[in-house]
Parts: structure tokens; sequence; C-alpha cells
């Protein structure tokens, strides 16, 4: 039967028959579908079909209603029992899919729907529901109730299509705009896709989903595994946003999005990717406390470990950053070549770190804990906090070497080298070494056998690193019979010096020669990878040098009366780093005093014992017994210089000989240059927060309430890379932050924590009082201002900001101590 209407009375279709797109007018007309009947195609305006059979396609109005049963129902109803089956019903609403039942391809448009399963004498039988949607209305799946491959709509926050899943079972749902899924008691669900809305959990079981664009899980109880948390998020949620509050989350992995664990949440396997900008990151603990098991943070991805969070068994890759802020605690992790992990003051390192080589990790003097260095070339440990001396509580397992060169080594955070007296091992203590300050100060280091090592400690000036003075073997020293190769000079050799002062040369014997190997760190900036500079044969002069010269790149060059390193004057055409070499051998020569001496034609200088000495082996047959440490301002045989107003000129007068230096090198293509810092936020919780607006150079942001802290992320370069080799500052610049104030409850409130004397971390010394140089990722403790619900507006004015390379590698490394 085809295309029939009832407007009164009843349609009876029995065994074997069937009906097609019949409507039902009004209230008195009722159609009545037998066992192994069909009907397709049914439109309720009014009345009621009662199905037994099959009923497929159709539309039901406010005022109708199907019973699938034997049984009447109220009007506005579906209810589908044993052995009935509803397909393709759109605007459908009130449903109740009972045990045995199966329905497919429902739209559910509003109302209060249910699907349940039962038991019949001891048998399980689930009712079913394949495909269809939720749009604005709702849905209950419990008591074995099986739906798959639905899809939930809500269309605004007033009209949320919801999924509620109590005790039954959700495969390949598809959730977006406010639909929703709720998990509850043994609810369980697998394969979510939510692409915007998301699901809430207070118990059952989550496995497999993809959160993208807003997507958005939210579990105060149950277990989360197998998960993917997307790009593409809105306002203070990046991409989809997975909070474990105390719940369980295994095998998560963390891909442009953000992960935040509080209050007893727990994550197991994390697999943390993203692409470097800071919005893809693990935030744990902040409110109450989370934990984060066995996390992996990938290339891109980031890991914050906040106040009462706790990481164990961390493992961060090439790429990856974990950081753990004051009360956070590290128990147990593994930072592999490449990756990065940072304990702010306050953090605690409550088990061991496996620092491998080529591998960053920075910590305060309080963190606690071991630390074991892998590989005998690894120089990737920071210890900031130490300008007013300090005992470390940490310890330092692992440090060895061979030699200079292929040594591992420590960073003191803010030493210059005119901030130490001497070094000291306790005598009491084969393990403690003491760091003297000229301030009366004193550092303290437990480093495992480090008195049997023998090793003197070095710190380098402005980024605390220490840089070798050496030749190459090859280079051809003029001693007073001829030139000589270093390699085949001998103690008791006498070499040509110039004396300066006179505008004399005098003669001075060799009284030490060390040797020692090196081996470049590609991974590192160009001046502190270990690549020898090679200068090119005339590139001073005519005839200076004579053949091209290799050196080190802090090794000096005599220009005036002063010396200069020959890293400052590197011009990428006549004098360049040489990347065809990675590892070679060189050589210290000593002589009675510092000394200006010539090298391949060209002055340079002798060999001062900074306090690296131990670094290399001694050449010949005679053993000398070596003084106290030098320093350059007491004994240096000519001025050090590096202030860019004298060599600044000189670098230029160097780079416009290139047109008469054969061979000379093509510079490499020029970086991409900003000025635009991309100044952003990310609060205690992890939330990113951008500018709302700028007005000149005063940026302002919208804070969320409980908001007591904030990094400040933006770009950094060195200036010896944007501006020139001639600018002796090679710190990571961001942005100069000069006044930072908060309007929050009609009240304004000056943020003044980065300019106190105690520099917090990120932030450098400056000799301005009221402007502090962020090295593009600072903390910035706000108070507790923003409490009980209340928003606020930081406004950050930056008193400057780049040059910027577009792309700046910024890994950081090098050593004060060779082993």
């Amino acid at each position: 039967m085809l295309s029939t209407t009832i407007s009164a009375g009843n349609l009876w279709v029995l065994a074997g028959g069937t009906v097609d797109e019949t409507t039902l007018a009004n209230g008195s007309a009722t159609l009545y579908v037998d066992s192994n009947a069909s009907a397709f195609h049914t439109t309720i305006n009014g009345g009621s079909a009662i199905v037994k059979g099959l009923l497929s396609g159709g539309t039901m109005g406010d005022g109708g209603y199907f019973d699938v049963n034997d049984n009447w129902v109220d009007a506005g109803q579906i209810r589908v029992f044993s052995g009935g089956v509803l397909a393709d019903i759109s605007s459908a609403k009130n449903i109740t899919i009972g045990y045995g039942a199966s329905a497919y391809n429902i739209e559910f448009s509003s109302g209060n729907n249910d699907i349940s399963g039962a038991s019949i004498n001891g048998t399980e039988v689930s009712a079913y529901l394949s495909g269809g949607s939720i749009i604005n209305g709702s849905l209950e799946v419990d008591r074995g109730g099986v739906v798959s491959g639905i899809r939930v709509l809500g269309t605004d926050a007033d009209n949320t299509g919801t999924i509620q899943v109590t005790n039954g079972t959700v495969y390949n749902a598809v959730t977006s705009g406010y639909g929703n899924l709720t998990i509850t008691n043994t609810g369980s669900v697998y394969n979510l896709s939510a692409n915007g809305g998301g699901i809430t959990m207070s118990g059952g079981f989550l496995s497999g989903g993809t959160f993208e664009n807003g997507g958005t899980m939210t579990v105060s109880a149950g277990t989360v595994s197998n998960v993917t948390l997307g790009s593409g998020g809105h306002g203070f949620i990046n991409g989809g946003t997975q909070w474990v509050k105390s719940g369980v989350a295994i095998d998560t992995i963390v891909s442009g999005g953000t992960l935040n664990v509080q209050s007893g949440g727990v994550t197991s396997g994390t697999m943390v990717t993203g692409d470097g900008s800071g919005d893809d990151f693990e935030g744990v603990g902040g409110k109450g406390s989370g934990t984060s098991i066995s996390a992996t943070i990938g290339t891109g991805g980031f890991q914050y470990i906040y106040s009462n969070g706790t990481a164990s068994a961390l493992t961060v890759e090439n790429g990856g950053a974990s950081y753990i802020t004051s009360g956070g605690t590290l128990s147990g992790a593994t930072v592999s070549s490449g990756g990065k992990i940072g304990l702010s003051a306050g953090a605690i390192l409550a088990g061991t770190l496996s620092l491998q080589n080529g591998g960053t990790a920075t910590i305060y003097s309080d963190a606690g804990g071991t630390i074991v260095m892998d590989g005998d070339t690894n120089t990737g440990l920071v210890i900031s906090g130490l300008t007013e001396g300090g005992i470390v509580t940490t310890v330092i397992s692992g440090f060895n070497g061979t030699t200079g060169g292929d040594s591992d080594g420590i960073v003191l955070a803010g030493i210059k080298q005119g901030d130490v007296h001497d070094v000291a091992y306790d005598s009491n203590d084969p393990n403690q070494v003491w760091i003297n300050l000229t301030n009366g100060h004193a550092i303290g280091l437990t480093i495992e056998g480090v008195s049997s090592h023998g090793n003197a400690l070095v710190v380098g000036d402005n980024n605390n690193l220490v840089y070798e003075v050496c030749f190459l073997a090859g280079s051809m020293i003029r001693t007073s019979e001829s030139d000589v190769a270093v390699e085949d000079l001998q103690i008791g050799d006498d070499v040509i010096a110039f004396d300066w002062r006179n505008n004399t040369d005098v003669i001075r014997e060799v009284v030490w020669i060390g040797k020692a190997r090196a081996t470049v760190r590609p991974e590192l900036s160009d001046d502190e990878a270990g690549w020898p500079v090679r200068i090119l044969k005339d590139a001073v002069s005519d005839g200076v040098p004579y053949k091209d010269m290799l050196i080190t790149a802090e090794h000096c060059l005599f220009f005036k009366d002063r010396f200069v390193p020959v890293r400052m004057l590197v011009n990428g055409a006549s004098i360049f780093y040489d990347k065809s070499i990675t590892s070679y051998d060189y050589y210290h020569v000593e002589t009675e005093q510092h000394s200006v001496i010539t090298a391949d034609g060209m002055l340079t200088e002798s060999y001062l014992d900074t306090g690296n000495r131990s670094s290399f082996r001694q050449e010949g047959t005679i053993v000398t017994l070596r003084g106290s440490v030098k320093s350059w301002i007491d004994d240096a045989g000519a001025p050090l210089e590096v202030d860019r107003s004298f060599v600044e000129s000189l670098f230029h007068a160097l780079k416009w000989r290139e047109n008469s230096v054969a061979g000379c090198q093509i510079p490499a293509e020029t970086v991409e240059i900003t000025n635009d810092p991309d100044l952003h936020l990310i609060t205690q919780m992890g939330a990113v927060i951008r500018p709302m607006r700028r007005t000149a150079n005063r940026y302002s942001f919208m804070l969320p309430s409980e908001t007591h802290s904030v990094r400040i992320l933006s770009r950094a370069s060195r200036p010896s890379d944007v501006i020139g080799p001639f600018v002796d500052d090679r710190r990571y610049m961001g942005v100069a932050v000069a006044e930072v104030q908060l309007q929050c409850a009609k009240k304004l409130c000056d943020i003044t924590a980065h300019l106190q004397e105690k520099m917090l971390v990120g932030w450098h010394d400056t000799d301005w009082t009221d402007c502090a140089w962020t090295d593009g990722d600072a903390e910035l403790p706000l108070g507790d201002h923003l409490t009980h619900g209340e928003m606020g507006i930081l406004s950050i004015t930056v008193r400057a900001a780049g040059p910027y390379h577009v792309r700046t590698k910024q890994t950081v490394a090098s050593a004060f101590k060779s082993a």
C-alpha cells in the first residue's frame, strides 16, 4: 500500500504485509504493524503507530507517538521492545529502546530518550542502536544498552545534545558544537571523535578518542586510555583539552592540544608532541595533587609540573621540554640528546635524573636528588641561583672524561670569570669541591670522585662557558731558529715574542705544552659547538697569515696592542667556521709569561692558565709542575678587548679585504629577521593567553580567575647573532619588560617581582632598576589578586624587543669544568 493518509480510524498491517508513505493526520488515527510486517516512511502528525515488526523511515510531529510493542504508550513517545526494529527516523523524540530491540539511523531532535538492555532468565539481552544523530536532544544508555556510530550535536550552550552512558556502551561516536557524552558508573565509550563538544566522566571507561577544535574532556573519576588530543582550539583552550581531576588517563597523545592533571588525577604513558609554539603541553598540579607517570615529551612538546604536581619515570626526547615549577616534584627522568628539562627554585628532584650527552638540565641549588651525566663529553648541566654562593644539594654522578674537549662539564649560571677567587677540594670528603668567590661566599658541589680527577674549575664570562684557547695541529710557531709545527715544540724551546710596549722582539722559553682532542657538537650555536675557525691566507693583510690558519673560536689575535677573540671577527667569507672538521687535536703553548707570539705569520697569544690546565695532557718527556691559576686582569700579556666600539670597526676592515683574499666562502643565505616578539603568556594552570589588545608598546592580557603566576613567552635571539659577532653578548634576549600592572576588582596593582634583586627564572641581570630582559621564557608571580571568581587584565610595557631570527635554535650548553 502506497501514499496513504489516515485522518481517523485504524489501519492494520498483518504478517507479511508492507505499507509505504503512510501519514497519520490527527489523534484519532492509528497504524498497527504486526510481527513480520513492515512500515516505511511513516509521518505522524497526530495519532499513533503501534509496531511489533519493522518501522523504517519517517517523521514524528509533536502530537504523535510510536509504540513498537503490545503496550499502549503516552502520546509523544516511541518505545521499541524485544524483537522490534526502528530505522531511519528523523525528528524523533522521547524514544525508549528496550532489551532485545534494535534501532538504526535515528535522528534524536529533542526530549528524553533511553536505550537499555535487560536480563531474562539469566540471559543478557541488549538493546542496540546504530548510526543516526542527536541534535539538541538527549539519550541515556543503561543496563547493557549498546550504541554505535552516533553523532551528537548541540547548536548552542542552551541546546546541547547529550548521551548519558550509565551502565551501557557507546562505540564510534562523534561530537561537535555543544554535543557532549557523560559517562557514569560502569559506562564505557570506545573510539570517540570530539571535533568540538566532548565528554564528561565521573566513572566508567573511555578507550580511544580524538579531541580537536575545542573538543574537551573532563574526568573527575574513571579511566581513560589511548586518547589523542589534537590541534585547533579557542579562547583559553588551545586544541582539545583533557582535564584529569581525580581519574586515570593512560597512553594519551597530546599533539597540538593541552593536558592538565589536577586534584588526584593520574596520567600514565602520555606522549606529548607539537610544533614548539608552547600550545602543546601537559600540565600537572596547580590545584590539588596531580601525577604524571611514564610520560614521553617529544619534538615540539612541553610538560609543566606545577605546585603539588608530580612527574615520575619521565622521558624528554629530542626537541621536547619539561619544566617543574616551585612546589612541583620530579621523581625519576631521562633527558635524551636535544631534550631539555628545567627545575625552578623550590622544585624538587626526588629521584635520579639521567642526563644523556647532548641533553640539557637546569636546576637550582636546592633541587636535591641525583643527576647522572651520561658519556664523556656531557656539558648540559646548568646550576642557577649561586651568585651569593650556596651548597648544591644535588649529587652529581658519572662526571668524567678522557681529555679536554672529550670531557663532561657543568655550567654555573650567573658566575663570571672575575667572580672566582680560587677552587679547593675538601680534604675530608673526596666527593666535595668548593668554589670560593671574590664576594666572600663559596659554592659547594658534590661530584662523585671529584678529588681523584684532579681538575680545576673554569668559569667563563657572559654565558658561563669554558672556551679553550689553543692551536690546531699544523700551526707554525716562530722560534729563535725557525717556524716549527706546534705539535713538534718541546718544553725548553725558545719562541719569539713581541714586546709591544717597547716595540721589539724578545725570547721566551716554552715552559709547558698541553694537548687535547675536541669533538664538535653541531646542535649548538657555531661559536659554542667547537668548530675550528679558518683564517684564510692574506685575510688580515698581504702575507698575514702566510697560510690558512686554524684556531679555536676563543683564541685571541693581536691588533693595536690588544687581544681580540677570533669568534668576534668571523665574517663567513675570509674568516669562517670550518664545518668540514668535526674532531681534531689542539695544543696549548705556555711561555714564562703570557706573551704575544707569532703563528702562521699572525700575531696571537700564548697559553694563559685561567684554570683549565688539567683538561690537557702534557706533551714531551719533561714533566713540569705549574703554580697558581692566573687571570686576564692581572697576568695577561695584553688587554683583552671585547668592546663593540673597538671590535666592530676591525670586523668591517677585515671583511672589506674579501676581494683581496683567494678562496673566500660564499656566506650562507641571510636569515629572516623580525622585530615582532610574538608575545604571549602561559598561566600556572597551562592556559595560553594571547594579547587582547596592544597600544604602542603596551600589551594587555585577560587573565582567568585563580591565576597566581604567568610565564612571559616570546621570540628570543642572541645579539651576537642578529647584530653581529662583534657584539660580545651571547645571551638569549626576549623582551625588556618595564611596568607591569594588574587591574582587578576596581583596583590597580603594580607587579614588580621581575625588578627584585634576586632574579627569577628566565630573567637576565641588568643595570636598569625599572626594567629587565627576559630570555624568551620568564616566570612572573602575580600574587593572590585573582581569587573568588575574579578575572583581571594584566598590562605589560615592553621597552625594547628584537630583532629576532624568525627561527632561532635555542640550544644552550657548554661547561665551566673540564674533566
